[in-house]
């Protein structure tokens, strides 16, 4: 019996850029480990919602917890199999050799932010929450016109690097691998948001077998897991500790 030409393809994702470093780094392990070579596309969560939802044929995506129920719910990806992959923290940065600011607690960020000229956020998870937080701290007007969002896609640690802003807010895994910008530290634990990054198999693909069992090697191989730490992450299995900030 021929086998089927379809177990020869690559798998073929798309993932925020939250996840980029993660996928270059384990793609090649994947490959080795099964003779099944994995293509992941790294754009703006948003873009990748969005081109899901416009139903491009991908075997699966990888985006924030909340944005796969989304696309469950819209009939674009089967929630049956979404699968938790990496907690992810929001860390703080400033351009490289700047004054570092007090970033110890909650009163110390608010005031940081305040003190900042122009304060960068991205328009995911992160930037999310810092417009929360914002709200929260009654700052939202004094900061409006001091705020810049990074395009989708395109890192807050660029605009830090460029000295477009002073301060900049986003997920670790997206900063600590920048040049130009030195990455001073997490939120506080007070009000730091741990971002959920989760796959789920699009309803557009035909290698659902194949995309399951490279799954599988993401949320339970000693690879994939020592990857998620080397890119500021930790693996989505039992409650989230503290991660560390690299140097």
């Amino acid at each position: 019996m021929a086998s089927d030409p379809l177990d020869r393809e690559a798998l073929c994702g798309i993932s925020s850029m939250a996840m980029r470093h993660f996928f270059d780094d384990v793609a090649e392990s994947y490959e080795q480990r099964s003779g099944r070579r994995v293509v992941v596309e790294a754009v703006g969560g948003v873009d990748a919602a969005r081109r899901v939802q416009a139903g491009e044929p991908f075997d699966f995506v990888v985006l924030a917890a909340e944005a796969i129920d989304a696309l469950g719910a819209a009939g674009r990806v089967d929630p049956q199999t979404r699968t938790d992959l990496a907690h992810s923290p929001i860390a703080i940065a400033v351009k490289a050799g700047a004054p570092i600011p007090n970033i110890a607690d909650e009163r110390a960020v608010r005031d940081a932010v305040l003190h900042a000229c122009r304060v960068g956020c991205s328009t995911g998870p992160s930037g999310s929450h810092l417009a929360r937080l914002f709200e929260r701290w009654g700052i939202e007007d004094a900061t409006a016109t001091r705020v810049v969002r990074a395009p989708p896609g395109v890192p807050v640690g660029t605009l830090i690097a460029h000295g477009d802003v002073e301060i900049g807010f986003q997920q670790l895994g997206e900063l600590m691998h920048l040049p130009g910008i030195d990455v001073i530290g997490l939120l506080p634990s007070e009000i730091q948001s741990i971002t959920v990054f989760s796959a789920a198999i699009c309803s557009a693909s035909n290698r659902v077998a194949a995309t399951k069992a490279f799954f599988s090697f993401l949320v339970s191989s000693p690879e994939a897991d020592a990857a998620k730490r080397r890119h500021g992450m930790e693996p989505a299995t039992g409650t989230p500790r503290r991660i560390a900030t690299a140097s």
